[in-house]
């Protein structure tokens, strides 16, 4: 893979391009995304955005989000977008089965492929790109793209919100390790751009339903496990919850992390039967590795202290699988 600044006489002519995240796409997955996309506008290339899948109703405010395509409910526009692209943006993912139904799709284009993303272990299927694990989102690596291209004159008040949102939102509200001295001065230059941050914080977490509140609460006192010998907590959610409080993508966002908030917790879980499959999330303290602990035993992978992974399994036996995990990591654990 080429570093991702060697792109720039790529983008000295107008060329068709689209640009991808991987599916229920996050603030950082949208954000990037869109924040990329209004660069490439101003630059004067065709330029369309792809979900995989449907996003947040939360993140609808964010400029162009409405002009993003969601491949599930649209994917005749969808293709035709993809049909003759030259350049191929894969944003906030590193392996192309990320992007769920698309990933046939994009595997079988012959176009140049550009990878931004901070995960670990990215797959080799990329021709040009940045791969960065110490960068707090993949928002900021766009930023930071910009800029090693020369291009700063183009990050405008869109992709400031943009930006900002993604890297708000990737650093649990800047409290995160990631939330590094480079990302206060890149939060500092686009406040000097006119950046308003306290509409984005609330567009983000005061714009919820009653329902999604009601869920949280009867998660907290009804589903949540406590394992105090493993410094471990778990919520475990069935499928007639998200029914019974008629959740919609996105609400189950977070509820994760309030588990990390109780005494002597190093690692939180939260196993959703999503009734196709069952979902894994996990965050973490201190030394344990989320990451190798979703690669080695539920299929998945992400950051040091937030991953996530999937179980075929009954929502049960995923979490008898996850005891037993705990167990087998006692000693990192204490």
């Amino acid at each position: 893979m080429k570093r991702i600044e060697e792109i720039k006489p790529l983008l000295e002519s107008p060329k068709k391009v689209v640009i991808t995240m991987h599916q229920k796409p996050d603030a950082d997955a949208m954000g990037s995304s869109l924040a990329l996309f209004h660069y490439l506008k101003q630059k004067g290339h065709d330029v369309t955005v792809i979900s995989p899948t449907n996003f947040p109703e939360f993140l609808e405010w964010m400029p162009g989000a409405k002009e993003v395509l969601d491949f599930e409910s649209a994917q005749d526009k969808a293709l035709k977008a993809l049909e003759g692209i030259e350049l191929l943006f894969c944003l906030d993912f590193n392996a192309l089965y990320r992007t769920k139904g698309m990933e046939p799709y994009l595997a079988a284009l012959s176009c140049i492929k550009i990878l931004i993303d901070h995960h670990l272990e990215p797959q080799p299927d990329f021709d040009y790109g940045v791969s960065d694990t110490t960068a707090s989102s993949t928002a900021q690596l766009v930023y930071e793209t910009i800029y090693l291209l020369g291009d700063e004159k183009y990050i405008n008040e869109d992709m400031a919100q943009c930006i900002y949102a993604g890297t708000m939102t990737d650093t649990g509200s800047f409290r995160f390790a990631s939330t590094s001295a480079r990302v206060h001065r890149m939060v500092a230059d686009l406040f000097d751009r006119g950046l308003k941050h306290e509409i984005i914080h609330q567009a983000i977490y005061d714009n919820f339903l009653e329902n999604r509140l009601r869920f949280l609460g009867h998660s907290l006192l009804n589903r949540m496990e406590v394992y105090y010998e493993y410094n471990t907590a778990l919520i475990a959610i069935p499928y007639t919850d998200l029914k019974r409080f008629d959740l919609q993508t996105g609400d189950t966002e977070g509820v994760v992390n309030y588990l990390l908030s109780i005494q002597g917790i190093k690692l939180a879980a939260l196993i959703i039967d999503r009734h196709q499959e069952v979902k894994l999330s996990f965050r973490s303290k201190g030394d344990v590795d989320v990451n190798t602990f979703a690669r080695k035993y539920f299929d998945g992978g992400g950051h040091f202290h937030a991953a996530g992974g999937h179980s075929a399994d009954s929502l049960e036996k995923t979490v008898q699988r996850f005891i037993s995990a705990i167990q087998e990591n006692e000693e990192i654990l204490q």
